[in-house]
């Protein structure tokens, strides 16, 4: 299970590659993967690409250490009214042999009403997203992941054990606005791989670094 902290599509969503039984879709916020499933063709798709333009501060990811469960949460997902809770990837079938994802936002509509649930939908949509993109109005699930930038991963290994295991908590792959840098999803691929094939994944992982999550005003909280 991967899951990500607001992200920006402009950048990731080129790199979408949904697949056809084994792999499926789950992360934190606006976001996109390039996962590659074990012993499984991958099926291109065509989606939009806009310009990606950074207008914040850098923030590094920080959040829990390796091995954190994630708390249970409850989520709507605006595109289709659906709610979703960490209990229903319990039993997902990608989960048996593939990677399931999921998106969300936590960004206030308070200081960012361009980020709430009518344009989430609207973009999930427009990409086709493949996976659920869901909604933290409370900003309490990315309190709880320890989550302060977009975009910010986090990939969980299915154990037996309940919750999930967090394993990679990491950068997307070396690209940065200004550094021009390929993006090619490396470093998150190569964990995601490591997951599918029963082996350890790196325990030195590069921090994602992105615009903070946008907070609710203090008066707010």
């Amino acid at each position: 299970m991967a899951t990500v902290s607001s992200v920006t599509v402009g950048k990731l969503a080129p790199l979408l590659r949904p697949t056809r039984t084994t792999c499926s879709s789950f992360s934190i916020s606006k976001m996109g993967f390039h996962f590659k499933p074990i012993g499984n063709t991958v099926t291109e798709s065509v989606v939009p690409t806009r310009k990606f333009v950074v207008r914040a501060a850098r923030t590094l990811s920080q959040g829990p250490s390796l091995g954190f469960r994630p708390p249970q949460f409850q989520l709507p997902e605006p595109l289709t009214g659906n709610v979703w809770n960490l209990d229903d990837f319990e039993t997902y079938p990608a989960l048996l042999k593939g990677l399931a994802v999921v998106a969300i936002s936590s960004n206030s509509v308070a200081t960012h009403p361009q980020d709430g649930p009518q344009f989430m939908a609207e973009e999930a949509k427009l990409f086709n997203y493949p996976f659920p993109y869901l909604y933290d109005e409370s900003q309490d699930v990315a309190r709880d992941f320890g989550a302060v930038c977009t975009p910010e991963f986090f990939l969980f290994k299915k154990d037996g054990r309940r919750p999930f295991e967090l394993v990679y908590h990491g950068q997307f792959d070396d690209s940065r606005p200004s550094n021009n840098v390929p993006v090619n999803g490396r470093d998150l691929s190569l964990a995601i791989d490591c997951v599918l094939s029963g082996q350890l994944v790196p325990s030195v992982q590069k921090p994602s670094v992105g615009c903070s999550i946008k907070w609710h005003p203090e008066t707010n909280v």
